[in-house]
């Protein structure tokens, strides 16, 4: 069973992972008579078990009082795609090149139209926003990191917590790239415009440029527009 249908299947509930939900999903798994698939479904269970501990850990390394209030106001926005003539344009080329990773043509076009809003809300360039998170979870919206990160931009579940909204699901599509433009945004007035800084604050990796490249070479080959 793959970790996205486990996420399915295991109910998250608001966006948190909990053992109550998780448990069922992994029973499931380990039922299996397969001995190979009982061996992947071993490292899902690995996987979950510490997405269900590490971000306590964590938050610690993300504590930015000036981003929570960023983050928070950001998320009580109203949201609307303006839907301009250029914009329709960038849909139609962009879903173009998105089609290997969302089949669902109608799926493709919704996410793409959210991207291109939450994007442009900060400032940030859409295709910039979609190499981040072709790097992040390759356009899986159950994806959850071995740290507990969610979602398509893989945002991690304490920052909820941190502004007091700890009801938001970071499964939803919208609200999984609110969190996660809002914060890239921050961080790259932060770095007074320094995207690989930006982007590496982003990833927990400050100092070090490994992710950063990921994401502009995936910009630079997928999402350029010429």
């Amino acid at each position: 069973m793959k970790l996205s249908n486990c996420l399915k299947n295991a109910q998250i509930a608001n966006g948190t992972l909990t053992a109550d939900s998780l448990l069922p999903a992994i029973s499931s798994l380990l039922k299996t008579a397969n001995p190979k698939a009982l061996f992947r479904a071993l490292g899902v269970v690995a996987v979950l078990v510490m997405a269900l501990v590490m971000p306590a850990a964590s938050q610690a390394e993300w504590h930015d009082p000036i981003l929570q209030e960023v983050l928070s106001r950001s998320l009580d926005q109203p949201s609307s795609f303006d839907d301009q003539f250029d914009a329709e344009v960038w849909l139609v080329d962009m879903s173009a090149r998105l089609a290997r990773f969302i089949k669902d043509p109608d799926l493709r076009l919704k996410v793409l139209r959210m991207i291109h809003f939450e994007a442009s809300k900060v400032d940030l360039q859409p295709e910039l926003v979609l190499a981040l998170i072709q790097t992040e979870s390759a356009f899986d919206q159950y994806a959850v990191s071995s740290a507990g990160a969610l979602g398509l931009m893989q945002i991690m579940p304490f920052w909820k917590n941190v502004i007091g909204r700890d009801k938001d699901n970071l499964i939803t599509i919208q609200t999984n790239l609110r969190y996660g433009c809002t914060i890239l945004s921050y961080y790259l007035e932060k770095e007074n415009g320094n995207l690989t800084r930006a982007l590496a604050r982003y990833n927990g990796s400050l100092g070090k440029t490994w992710y950063p490249e990921r994401v502009l070479t995936n910009w630079e080959r997928h999402w350029v527009v010429n």
